[in-house]
């Protein structure tokens, strides 16, 4: 396990590190102490390895992430995952807004609240936040499923194309283009798979 402190690396030393493990390095589990909620940590990587924040990120932490697990014992900022192609994100407090945003694929869980523009632009990226979500969430989603255990804000999915989003409690309103549809089987089954994936199993409709 390689351990970065970042009282004692810098952000250019971790992330260069991150982006070598594709030339070679290796997929070594990678600890990053002290992050102090700093910016673009752990962008880019493109690789299967586990990446472990240990406290708060700052500014698009995990952004286009490929292949890799990145945990976060803390709260992100904003742009959290933006653009992440696969692999896994995981926030363990709240992310701020727009996080997942423009997201391919791959799977983003915020066990907290996300703030408003909770994936915009979505383009096949799973998000499943285990509290509330702010207002704009999903604006523009195009491919992918958005997972609300909590509360939704205002404009949900304005100006959705295909996505899916499902949501527990309430919602304050819906957005043009976005309609409330039936609780069918498959869905059920969806959304079961989305849950367990993402750890949220206690959430599952009865």
């Amino acid at each position: 396990m390689k351990t970065f402190d970042l009282d004692k690396h810098s952000v250019r030393e971790l992330n260069q590190y991150l982006h070598d493990m594709k030339g070679g390095a290796g997929p070594e589990p990678v600890v990053v102490q002290n992050p102090a909620g700093k910016h673009a940590l752990a962008v880019g990587i493109d690789v299967e390895t586990d990446v472990t924040i240990d406290g708060h990120a700052g500014y698009y932490c995990a952004g286009m992430n490929k292949y890799a697990n990145l945990t976060i014992v803390g709260n992100a900022g904003p742009g959290l995952a933006e653009n992440i192609m696969s692999g896994r994100v995981t926030v363990e407090g709240n992310a701020s807004q727009y996080c997942g945003a423009t997201g391919r694929g791959g799977l983003l869980v915020v066990k907290g609240d996300a703030a408003s523009r909770c994936g915009i632009s979505m383009k096949g990226v799973d998000i499943v936040v285990g509290g509330n979500i702010g207002h704009m969430s999903a604006f523009m989603a195009q491919t992918g499923r958005l997972v609300v255990c909590g509360d939704a804000g205002g404009a949900l999915g304005d100006s959705i194309y295909e996505a899916r989003i499902y949501v527990r409690g309430k919602v304050q309103n819906l957005g043009a283009d976005c309609v409330a549809k039936e609780m069918r089987e498959n869905h059920r089954l969806e959304l079961a798979e989305l849950l367990e994936a993402s750890d949220m199993t206690q959430y599952e409709p009865e």
